[in-house]
C-alpha cells in the first residue's frame, strides 16, 4: 500500500489525535494544505483530509485502516492511548486468529485496527 487518507470535519482535532498516537513511531508529520495532513514514514504515508467535493466527511461502512504495531504490548498501549485520546472502542485487545489485535474508532468514527 501507497498510503491510506481519512475524512475528517474538523482538521485540527484529527491533528491533535493522530498527532498524540503517532507521537513515538516516527512518523514525519507534514500539512501541504489546510485541507490534508500526512504522517510519513519511508514506506508508508498515512493522512487525514477534508474532503474535496466540500461535503461532509462520513467513515465507510465496512472500511477500516489495519496498522501493524509489531507486538501484543503495543496493540495494547496504542487501543489505550486512541481511547484516552476520545476514540470509543470497537473491540477490546484480544486474539482473533492468528493475530492480537485491538479496533478502535477516531473522533470522525473511521474504523481503526491495531495488530500485532
Amino acid at each position: 500500500m501507497n498510503y491510506f487518507v481519512v475524512g475528517t470535519n474538523d482538521m485540527d482535532a484529527s491533528v491533535r489525535f493522530y498527532g498524540a498516537l503517532f507521537e513515538d513511531k516516527g512518523f514525519t508529520n507534514v500539512r501541504p494544505s489546510e485541507r490534508m495532513t500526512y504522517w510519513l514514514r519511508d514506506d508508508f504515508a498515512f493522512a487525514t483530509a477534508l474532503p474535496f467535493d466540500g461535503q461532509p466527511a462520513a467513515n465507510g461502512n465496512g472500511t477500516m485502516v489495519g496498522f501493524s504495531t509489531g507486538s501484543a504490548e503495543e496493540v495494547t498501549r496504542l487501543y489505550e492511548k486512541a481511547l484516552s485520546l476520545g476514540g470509543t472502542c470497537e473491540g477490546a485487545p484480544g486474539r482473533r486468529g492468528p493475530r492480537f489485535s485491538a479496533y478502535v474508532r477516531d473522533l470522525d468514527r473511521n474504523k481503526l485496527c491495531f495488530s500485532d
